[in-house]
């Protein structure tokens, strides 16, 4: 009886083990969004619309970026949207300026772009040297070419639901959680991060209207930013079905501060020291490692959210060079003075 008492126990005991290893098992890790294969995806759809553009008997769609200064960051980013663009049949040039330049001096250039018929696309890139006021310039900007989606009268128009230039890294995480498939109506959305380029028009995009004439997803939108504790965050996000990771703090979002399923966006850049290697490497604002453990959905750093925004600029520029954000009047005028 003994000898039959000890078996069932390592019967049963086998069983809890099976269970626990089929319940293990059964828990995938997230699915990593591919903000390269993505934005392949959009770079395919500007090319075809460059072409098309182009066949039809108009001038091929120009790109003017204002590069002020020596910030290797800023000279890696201009590079790759200059490779973009010829990638999908844009003309380009980057204009180098010392970082010693003036403001006056800065808004004399960015008028004579302005009124360059041939710029149909400009951009200054940012940062700029302490110096000069960055809304400034932003507002400097024709509205109808500003790709960047900076300009104060394109933000209001965002904001008021309408057609205009959307700023690029937040219309490439609108265009990622589309494209990926993931339901925004109805759902909690949490976007850490409340800055006027990246948090804000994140969190305007996802949760405004669906049935306006610039459609949104329709998403109850929680913003947080650096007063707000981390545990309050924490109360947030563990109830989001969607999490946007924006304020440029590494790891800010860990695992245990997600549900089961969450879809987890990583928008930070941030620089940090690997002890191991003893170089500096890219990582986001969330631990990408543990958190995929858990999340349904979440984007790499790098090769998440940075190749969708050059994407999303390249579909700016054609929109700019066919003057869709144009009134008939000023269509007239630029026509005339081409």
């Amino acid at each position: 009886m003994a000898a039959i008492r000890t078996l069932r126990k390592l019967y049963v005991h086998s069983q809890h083990q099976v269970c626990k290893l089929h319940t293990t098992a059964s828990r995938q890790e997230a699915v990593v969004i591919s903000g390269k294969k993505l934005a392949r995806q959009v770079r395919e759809e500007a090319r075809a619309d460059v072409d098309k553009w182009v066949s039809a008997g108009h001038r091929r769609p120009h790109l003017s970026v204002v590069l002020v200064g020596e910030n290797p960051a800023s000279h890696s980013y201009v590079l790759n949207k200059a490779r973009a663009a010829a990638d999908v049949g844009i003309s380009s040039e980057t204009i180098l300026k010392h970082s010693d330049i003036s403001e006056e001096e800065l808004l004399d250039l960015i008028y004579k772009l302005n009124t360059d018929h041939r710029v149909d696309g400009l951009l200054v890139q940012l940062p700029l040297p302490d110096h000069i006021d960055e809304r400034a310039i932003c507002n400097a900007v024709s509205p109808t070419k500003d790709v960047d989606g900076f300009h104060v009268v394109n933000v209001g128009r965002m904001c008021l639901d309408q057609s205009t230039m959307l700023p690029a890294t937040p219309w490439g995480v609108w265009e990622m959680i589309k494209r990926t498939g993931i339901p925004t109506i109805g759902k909690n959305v949490v976007v850490a991060g409340r800055s006027k380029n990246v948090g804000m028009p994140i969190a305007m995009l996802l949760h405004t209207d669906g049935r306006h004439e610039r459609p949104g997803g329709d998403a109850t939108v929680t913003i947080s930013h650096r007063y707000t504790p981390k545990e309050k965050l924490r109360q947030h996000t563990k109830i989001a079905d969607i999490i946007v990771a924006a304020a440029g703090i590494p790891n800010l979002i860990t695992a245990d501060m997600i549900k089961e399923g969450a879809a987890v966006i990583d928008v930070g850049i941030n620089r940090v020291h690997d002890p191991i290697t003893g170089k500096s490497r890219l990582v986001g604002d969330v631990d990408f490692e543990g958190v995929r453990q858990k999340a349904g959905f979440i984007t790499p750093v790098p090769g998440g959210v940075g190749p969708m925004t050059v994407a999303m600029l390249m579909k700016n520029t054609i929109k700019a060079a066919k003057n869709v954000l144009l009134f008939p009047q000023e269509r007239i005028r630029m026509a005339a003075a081409s």
